[in-house]
């Protein structure tokens, strides 16, 4: 399937603009993670997955890009669990664990870049409420109930 630019202009910038508003979230608590890293692991989980479903003749064959668009997935998250593992830090005085919200943040935000970047319009839409949800709704439930100013 060869998608035309304007296509593929779509669908990078859906996945850049989507990983920058969970990014903003982490930029505003001052996480080390924010809208720039978040729109470019976006970004790239998209380019990854456009570029590969646009091989001459994958298209034409439901079982090979069936197979490819698999081997895309478990390897863009597996790999992108490694700059999630990066931003979690563990106090073992305390027995406590900081950043683990930023490295889940970091997945999900892959996984919706993967989605822009195969066009999954609705899924991408409901995913990104959901993320900002619970990053933002939560968060401030979070804060209210435990009164900490995370």
């Amino acid at each position: 399937m060869d998608l035309p630019l304007d296509e593929i202009a779509i669908r990078l910038g859906a996945a850049a603009g989507a990983g920058m508003l969970i990014g903003l979230n982490r930029d505003l608590h001052d996480k080390p993670i924010g809208m720039r890293t978040l729109g470019l692991v976006a970004i790239g989980a998209a380019a990854v997955t456009i570029a590969t479903i646009q091989v001459p003749g994958m298209f034409e064959n439901p079982d090979a890009l069936s197979r490819v668009v698999q081997g895309i997935i478990q390897g863009v998250m597996a790999g992108i669990s490694f700059i999630g593992a990066g931003v979690i830090l563990h106090d073992h005085d305390k027995q406590v664990a900081h950043g683990l919200t930023t490295a889940a943040t970091v997945w999900v935000t892959a996984s919706i870049g993967i989605g822009c970047g195969l066009g999954a319009w609705s899924t991408v839409g409901v995913a990104v409420a959901i993320a900002l949800f619970l990053l933002v709704g939560l968060g401030w439930l979070e804060r209210v109930i435990w009164n900490d100013d995370k």
